[in-house]
């Protein structure tokens, strides 16, 4: 089947679209210290559940469903949670979602994969506070990703990524 009756065929799933609008709601505040993680976190593992069970019950099937499904579950506790938010982006530009969102979600889903299983990060899309109190930092990044690559994916170049670093600390 061609991708464009593919997509003719498959309407973008709802339930997938709703959890998403919700999880980036979850996250939208002026200061992002007036969220209430002891009420988003609850939230965010319930869309997981859900999004894992839609997947194995396959019901994804549009480019924007499988996006949907990337960023909740880039906001998942483990590392196979971002592998395969990373998968599910590959999934979307495949199905034709080839827009910067998407493509800043595989390089980020990718760098939050890496740094979760104690790897330097490739795109420099991750900051961490270790301890959690301590100022946000650029968690390390793998020198061998030019800043041309960072531009296709729609992510900063390393110099933009690491005057990011001081600005969120200024705050």
């Amino acid at each position: 089947m061609s991708a464009t009756s593919y997509a003719e065929t498959f309407k973008d799933n709802e339930e997938l679209a709703r959890m998403h609008e919700e999880d980036q709601a979850d996250r939208t505040s002026p200061n992002s210290k007036d969220i209430d993680w002891t009420v988003v976190g609850p939230r965010d593992k319930a869309r997981l559940s859900r999004v894992k069970e839609i997947y194995a019950q396959n019901k994804m099937h549009t480019g924007a469903d499988y996006y949907h499904a990337a960023m909740i579950l880039q906001h998942g506790d483990v590392p196979e949670d971002f592998l395969l938010a990373h998968e599910f982006c590959v999934v979307a530009l495949s199905k034709g979602k080839n827009d910067r969102h998407t493509r800043w979600l595989a390089a980020a889903s990718e760098d939050r994969f890496l740094m979760n299983i104690g790897r330097p990060q490739r795109f420099a899309t991750q900051y961490r506070a270790e301890p959690i109190t301590a100022p946000l930092r650029l968690y390390k990044v793998d020198s061998g990703v030019t800043d041309e690559l960072r531009r296709a994916l729609d992510v900063p170049s390393l110099a933009e990524a690491q005057a990011l670093e001081v600005k969120m600390n200024k705050q």
